[in-house]
């Protein structure tokens, strides 16, 4: 009786409520939890930043490996996600209850796959950025990522667990989870970076143990709530079998997420490999950047989540008028949240780059290239949104190839080239030309599908 009349009041929702009501229901509290997220990164740099700035290095190096582990945990739960939903829509709850405990077997696997990967890829992957270059840079950085990797059951019972929730529409516990988990890590941080309280002085391995501990905080909130109050599944492992056509299904649908995030992976790898070619500050910068600009990303990509089934609702009930209601809102909101953070790279940067205990070197580099860098959040709102369109339409291959495009066929190749052909001050101009490149593409992939798959639907409620 409760998950029919669920599936009721969300069908009501999705195709009654006023537009704008509607976008603000279902995405703030996904654009909270974001944010929560970006904070969560952010004071693990400020802290360990007043160590030292081979200390920030050192843990800016570690971003590709750290995103990778994001990617594979992010990707797995849009494939539970999207067959799990589907399952509880159609009121099949025990193929719901089955596709739950199979992702859970996938998490479990990618935990294992990470716990070996800890022990053995972690000396080479710091070895090839950092060329024999810092001793010390590569003993924190080995040190602070071989901990996030070995202890990363974390982080995926987190994932599990939440995704769980929101498949059910339980999006406000997945956001205290977060916030549980964000909480303990930002208290743990400088307790056991320098050590207080009477523990010992951990350094940059204090900020990987306080990581660990908030993701397993998390992860038993989220486990928690899904016991307490998630009454539509139910996790019992009695008469649990492996699905292999329902492990296919997840995966069919999460691996082009998978491989859309990790994108982002190996382009950090490559500019890293590229900015410590002029000095390990240069790199820090960089690491400075993506943290920043997570907090203005963050919410966005958190308003995504909140506006892909609206769109993806209007399609099935053919409402055009709804879905473009929804699709220039959301662009307004987008466009908004990234022109305050454009604002705050060109006015003050210097303010930001304190928070990191910048030295005059990394001031002078840092601001230089936050002002350059921050031109293309002028831009990024549009292809934020249009990419989501084309999930929500079931065009996902058009984002996976915007994103290529962007990422490695653009922008790397100009980082690369400008940094040979002008130095280091014009590698930063790599992200706008990217952007700009993304823009173009983005709005034309656009249009075609608003020709020949918006336009035709009829007109329906607004």
């Amino acid at each position: 009786m409760d998950s029919r009349n669920t599936e009721k009041n969300t069908e009501n929702k999705m195709g009654t409520m006023k537009v704008n009501k509607l976008v603000w229901n279902m995405s703030l509290p996904m654009m909270v939890s974001m944010l929560v997220q970006a904070l969560y990164n952010i004071v693990d740099s400020i802290f360990v930043a007043q160590l030292s700035e081979d200390a920030l290095t050192a843990v800016s190096l570690a971003f590709p490996l750290q995103t990778l582990i994001i990617a594979v945990g992010a990707g797995t739960g849009v494939g539970i996600n999207a067959i799990l939903s589907k399952s509880l829509g159609e009121k099949n709850f025990k193929k719901a209850n089955a596709v739950a405990l199979n992702g859970g077997f996938l998490y479990i696997m990618s935990y294992l796959l990470f716990f070996v990967l800890g022990f053995t890829v972690v000396r080479p992957f710091y070895a090839s950025q950092l060329k024999g270059s810092s001793p010390a840079i590569f003993d924190m950085g080995v040190q602070y990522l071989s901990i996030v990797m070995i202890f990363s059951m974390g982080i995926f019972g987190q994932f599990f667990f939440e995704r769980i929730l929101t498949s059910t529409g339980k999006t406000i516990f997945s956001m205290v989870s977060q916030l549980s988990g964000a909480i303990t890590n930002i208290i743990l941080d400088p307790i056991l970076i320098f050590g207080l309280l009477g523990l010992p002085k951990m350094g940059v391995a204090g900020a990987a143990v306080a990581t660990v501990i908030g993701q397993c905080v998390a992860a038993v909130v989220a486990g928690f709530c899904n016991m307490k109050f998630n009454h539509e599944i139910n996790l019992s492992l009695k008469g649990f079998r492996l699905n292999g056509a329902l492990i296919g299904n997840i995966y069919m649908v999460g691996v082009p997420s998978i491989i859309m995030q990790s994108i982002g992976s190996v382009m950090v790898y490559c500019m890293n490999k590229i900015l410590i070619d002029f000095s390990s500050t240069a790199t820090a910068v960089f690491g400075v950047y993506f943290k920043l600009q997570s907090f203005f990303f963050m919410p966005v990509f958190g308003l995504n989540n909140g506006i892909t089934p609206i769109i993806a609702y209007s399609y099935g009930a053919r409402q055009r008028k709804r879905m473009i209601k929804t699709i220039k809102l959301s662009m307004g909101i987008a466009f908004g949240l990234l022109l305050f953070g454009f604002a705050a790279f060109e006015l003050v940067p210097h303010v930001l780059l304190k928070m990191f205990d910048a030295s005059e070197e990394m001031m002078g580099i840092g601001c230089h290239a936050l002002r350059v860098i921050g031109f293309h959040f002028l831009v990024a709102w549009f292809c934020i949104i249009a990419m989501t369109v084309f999930q929500a339409l079931g065009k996902a291959v058009y984002s996976m190839a915007v994103a290529i495009l962007r990422q490695l066929v653009v922008l790397v190749p100009a980082a690369y080239i400008l940094a040979k052909a002008g130095g280091l001050d014009m590698v930063w101009w790599s992200f706008p030309i990217a952007e700009l490149m993304s823009f173009a593409v983005s709005g034309t992939c656009l249009m075609s599908i608003y020709k020949k798959i918006i336009k035709p639907l009829p007109e329906g409620r607004e």
